[in-house]
């Protein structure tokens, strides 16, 4: 194989990638300094002891910069141990033995005169042995490393030897050095670390598409033989320095900007060896160390850097390898921290988020999806497209983990992937797509099976022409009744099949006869019952005003059933401190009068008749109300507040009505005073990271749980807006909420001047929203699986029915299902979701999804048809439910094992045989590993410092119930460019990954994640640009933090204000704008969100995580 060719064409990203020799693994650990048992591979950065192939001829690679410290001195800020979340017990960089080894290029003689001090990582050594066995041999990574020989350097004053206890965790960053670690002061990276080796390009290989695979950095590979001298103690192996945000330069003489290619003086010429055996191109893409160029990133990767100094010249024999106990070394953790430095695998070279997101859209975006045929990947969900349900429901409905489910049990088990459902019920559609048909059977009500109960749907099968039907969930046979009996033609289908949308479509309505109501008797239209806090923070903000005079126009709007004039819900209010204030609106009275309950202890509703009235006819009435509220307390000194007793009055009234309805509550502080469901603070940051950790997100009485769950049998539903100026205890208050269906609303320290449009925005969408009321919903299945968990905002009395108080559009319910039989590929298997709700109109109805799957007997059929967007929002949802009752570090471990035997599964029964040290990922699959950094790095699985326990829980019962598009951009922020693409394009730009590294300082970009928006503008913008979108000349006028654009006639000021604006309608909550000046303060806050890189808060890099990944596989399949 000639490797010394110039680099050819790109493959497109979704092949595999090629692989790198050379790298070094970061790694990841436990405690401090106590070695790791041997594993099969040797340790996770040695290589196998004793490889001895040569490498490809003329290929030195190693990686641009982003690799860990060693396990066991990476330490974080405050001396936590950085990696301990992955679980790893001590894994020591190297072989099992104190003793570390440096290495001298071949062309140097031992004790030559020292070079320039390289910033170094503690050495990770190879031992040298005997010649492998054939089940080592299989084992190397296509990895050689090769470094100049060193000087040691010199500490830096005040670093003594010993544990670099303030070492930031796993990302290169050194003491005293600010968020980013320069270099220590007076220590300038020497040049030698910045050379390469041009012109040695790897050969261009063409691969069917079907895994990707590169080689991480891993244990055991083979090494350069000229250069295989052992290290002289205290000397380093040679490195880039760490990767070094784009505006945070190294001392000056050497910075280079990250990205930028690092080359020297040529390097030796080629050595010619045979042919390295192992790197076969694979038939599923697999292949070994060639590198061919990359799509879509500028140019062909220029040839790699060689890590040390100055490459002496050629060497024809290698020098003999020497036994490494011989030689003594420092121990790990008694190298100064500036010694450590990381080795980086191109970001160009692992799967990127970007071009998979890409890909599909241009592959699937055009056609419609038509879901006629069983068991179809529907595109992701970040594309746009059509629906054209044929049978079954539309995955704006329903979104599977797997759209083919193993036929056993066992198969299952063996691979790990969880068989889930994310279902959305009300989701609202496009205008495009029409709403789901409303079919009434009149008083005999919709048909179904006698036995399970299941619905009439398109996979029932009619028989003995057509009189009976055989049940597809339970196989019982059933009559038809004689209004719905029709002939079947000659397929043995009925011939008036495509007139019923129960037997064509996958999604449609029934209205429900009275016995679906409660006491057999049709309902009472809902009602909505605004109660509001009139404590002294509640006025002093202006919080009461605003909303006051926000509700005299936002009653016009309430929810109405298609093409009704006015809506059917009537409204109440309440406002309250430590005592409850109810308001009698009805409209033959001129004034309002009001009605003060002060036994809290023991709530009831004063007033009936003229409480609960319509919009309309008491509008005078309602509007005198709002006018005097804000009036009426404006003197208030009361900064008490009770809680439960105000949810208590509002179930109360509507019990009286006998309605269902909707508690709006705004609510401002903890509730101290003394009523039913007192509160007090409990906030303890010292429980983080301990076993007790659980109890923060624990609510600390067990009231609210009785209470939500007597407002799920009234079908009482809660929506609270919060306004915290402190610690309120959001993990108790948010019960209700959560187990009535309703949504949590949190504006931390509310200022009407900042956040009046988002709380007015919130609060619109929220009133106007369509929602069901009273609902329950059962998920059936056909026999051989069935659902056992569910998760999202609800109660549960018993193991099969989901309540709901209320369920609105944007509410998901996920389930999960596991075996009980054995599956039949032919006839596959079936899932239908019945909800049945009461409208806005008061309608009871039937709302039924139906889907088909298919089953598999083969491992490879699995991993083709799953959803990494499904299986990361299903994953994430179970780890944040177990950190209710577990650890946060068993939490963590716990789905970082689950994803290592997901893709050790796929590596050991689907792959083609390759090398061990690539790391091959399902094609599905392949975001798997980037999509779990960012869970595991979230707020909740692994806060900073500024994160506040609040903060943790309301992420946390946010994420329980979003739907798949919502976890898809809330755990990966979309990044977009604002400045690259033309001003006259109206079409969004393309985004870029989640990095530093791929932001430039003369552009502006737009981050989102769902909840935020940052406009992050770089310090050298044009001053053009800076003048057209924000209306000053210079970059040094631009007021940070600032949340509202200025409107400006210009076509950029238009177009980044309108793509605000589009970004706002798509998301269910109302995105904040806040604009990050480069080098600003803000910036900490806005590079949280760069999630493929290391987080302050010790999670790792993308890099990182992938190669700890790799390891995890290995040994499992070891």
């Amino acid at each position: 194989m000639n490797v010394n060719q110039s680099a050819p064409p790109v493959p497109p990203f979704g092949q595999p990638q090629p692989v790198y020799p050379g790298y070094h693994q970061s790694s990841y650990g436990g405690q401090q300094g106590s070695p790791a048992a041997p594993t099969p591979y040797g340790a996770y950065n040695g290589p196998v002891p004793g490889y001895q192939q040569a490498p490809p001829p003329g290929v030195s690679r190693a990686p641009p910069s982003s690799g860990a410290p060693p396990a066991s001195t990476a330490q974080g800020p405050c001396g936590q141990n950085a990696y301990g979340q992955f679980g790893q017990g001590d894994v020591q960089n190297g072989p099992n033995s104190t003793v570390q080894m440096q290495r001298l290029p071949g062309s140097q003689p031992f004790g030559s005169a020292p070079l320039a001090p390289v910033v170094s990582q503690p050495a990770v050594l190879q031992p040298y042995g005997p010649p492998p066995t054939s089940a080592q041999v299989t084992a190397q990574l296509a990895g050689m490393q090769i470094s100049g020989a060193v000087a040691p350097a010199p500490p830096p004053s005040g670093l003594g030897y010993g544990p670099p206890t303030s070492l930031a965790s796993a990302s290169g960053n050194f003491p005293n050095s600010g968020l980013y670690g320069s270099y220590p002061q007076g220590q300038a990276p020497p040049l030698g670390q910045a050379q390469g080796h041009p012109g040695a390009q790897p050969p261009q290989r063409s691969v069917p598409p079907q895994a990707s695979s590169f080689t991480p950095p891993t244990s055991g590979g083979p090494r350069m033989p000229s250069m295989t001298g052992p290290h002289l103690p205290g000397q380093s192996f040679g490195g880039p320095p760490g990767s070094q945000p784009n505006h945070v330069s190294s001392p000056p003489p050497q910075a280079l900007p990250s990205g930028s290619q690092m080359t020297g003086p040529p390097g030796p010429p080629p050595m010619h060896s045979s042919q390295q055996p192992g790197y076969q191109l694979q038939q599923n893409g697999s292949f070994g160390p060639s590198r061919g160029p990359q799509p879509n990133y500028g140019s062909p990767y220029p040839g790699a850097a060689t890590f040390g100094s100055q490459p002496g010249p050629p060497q024809p024999l290698p020098p003999k390898r020497l036994d490494p106990d011989a030689i003594p070394s420092p121990q790990l953790n008694e190298l100064p921290p500036q010694q450590k430095t990381r080795h980086r695998i191109d970001p160009d070279a692992i799967p990127s988020p970007i071009q998979v997101i890409e890909d599909d859209r241009n592959n699937r975006g055009s056609e419609p999806f038509v879901t006629g045929a069983r068991g179809q990947v529907p595109p992701l969900v970040t594309t746009n497209f059509l629906v054209k349900d044929q049978g079954n429901a539309s995955p704006r409905y329903i979104r599977c983990t797997s759209y083919n489910i193993p036929c056993t049990s066992d198969m299952a088990k063996q691979a790990q992937v969880p068989l889930a459902a994310v279902i959305k019920p009300l989701a609202r559609l496009p205008p495009e797509e029409a709403s789901p048909y409303v079919v009434d059977h009149g008083e005999s009500g919709p048909l179904r099976c006698n036995r399970c109960k299941a619905y009439m749907c398109p996979f029932m099968q009619f028989i003995e022409g057509g009189r009976r039907f055989q049940c597809c969930f339970c196989s019982c046979i059933n009559d038809v009744p004689p209004q719905y009996f029709q002939h079947l033609d000659h397929t043995g289908k009925r011939v008036d099949a495509y007139d019923r949308p129960e037997l064509s479509l996958g999604s449609y309505e029934f209205l429900a006869t009275v016995d679906y109501c409660k006491n057999n008797k049709f309902p009472s239209p809902p009602a909505f019952i605004f109660m509001i806090d009139v404590s002294y923070n509640a006025i002093r903000s202006g919080l009461v005003r605003l909303l006051c005079e926000e509700l005299k126009s936002l009653l016009d709007f309430l929810p109405r059933e298609g093409g009704a004039e006015e809506s059917a819900i009537r409204v109440g209010f309440v406002t309250y401190n430590k005592v409850l204030h109810f308001y009698n609106v009805k409209s033959s009275l001129a004034q309002p009068q009001m009605m003060v309950v002060s036994d809290v202890g023991d709530m009831f509703v004063p007033l009936l008749d003229g409480f609960l009235v319509n919009v309309n006819e008491s509008r005078a009435v309602i509007t005198s109300l709002l006018d005097q509220i804000p009036e009426m307390f404006a003197d208030t000194r009361e900064t008490e507040t009770v809680f439960a007793p105000v949810i208590q009055a509002g179930m109360e009234a509507l019990k009286a009505a006998e309605c269902a309805g909707k508690l709006f509550l705004f609510h401002t502080s903890l509730p101290i005073a003394e009523a039913p469901g007192k509160l007090k603070n409990r906030d303890d940051r010292k429980l983080i990271n301990t076993d007790k950790e659980k109890t923060l997100f624990q609510p600390q009485t067990g009231a609210y749980q009785t209470l939500a769950k007597e407002c799920v049998a009234q079908g009482c539903c809660i929506d609270l807006f919060l306004f915290p100026n402190q610690y309120v205890d959001v993990a108790t208050l948010s019960v209700v909420p959560q187990l009535t269906g309703g949504s949590v609303y949190k504006y931390a320290c509310f200022q009407v001047e900042n956040d009046q449009e988002r709380f007015l925005s919130d609060l619109r969408r929220d009133v106007q929203k369509v929602i069901g009321f009273d609902a329950v919903m059962r998920v059936r299945t056909s026999t051989g699986i069935r659902a056992v968990d569910f998760f999202g905002a609800f109660y549960m009395s018993n193991t099969t029915d989901v309540e709901l108080a209320g369920l609105d559009g944007d509410k998901t319910v996920t389930v999960e299902f596991k075996h009980d039989d054995r599956l039949n590929e032919e006839s596959g298997a079936l899932l239908q979701c019945a909800l049945l709700y009461t409208s806005c109109a008061g309608q009871r109805r039937l709302r039924i999804h139906n889907l088909a799957l298919n089953c598999c007997t083969q491992l490879a059929d699995l991993y083709r048809n799953c959803e990494t967007d499904t299986l990361i929002n299903y994953m994430a949802k179970f780890a944040y439910r177990g950190v209710l009752n577990s650890p946060v570090k068993t939490v963590r471990d716990a789905l970082i094992t689950q994803c290592a035997q997901i893709l050790a599964c796929y590596r050991k029964n689907c792959a083609s045989p390759s090398s061990a040290g690539q790391l091959i990922l399902p094609e599905c699959m392949k975001l798997l590993p980037v999509y779990l950094n960012c869970v595991l790095k979230s707020d909740v699985l692994q806060p900073g410092a500024e994160v506040t326990t609040d903060d943790r829980t309301y992420v946390r019962q946010l994420v329980i119930s979003m739907d798949v598009a919502e976890t898809n951009v809330f755990f990966y922020p979309r990044l977009l460019p604002l400045t690259k693409s033309p001003i006259e394009s109206t079409t969004e730009p393309p985004a870029v990954r989640a990095s530093e590294e791929r932001l430039s300082n003369g552009d502006i970009y737009l981050l989102e994640n769902g909840l935020n928006l940052f406009l992050w503008v770089g310090a050298s913008v044009q001053q053009g640009v800076v003048q057209s979108l924000f209306g000053v000349s210079s970059f040094s006028q631009i007021t940070s933090g600032l949340s509202v654009l200025p409107v400006l006639d210009n076509l950029l000021s238009k177009k980044v204000r309108g793509l605000i604006d589009n970004l706002r309608a798509q998301r269910s909550r109302y995105m904040k704008l806040i604009v990050v000046k480069q080098e600003d303060k803000l910036e900490m806050l806005f590079k949280h969100f760069l999630v493929e890189d290391k987080s302050l808060s010790g999670g790792a890099s993308y890099v990182d995580f992938l190669c700890h990944m790799h390891k995890e596989i290995r040994q499992l399949l070891s």
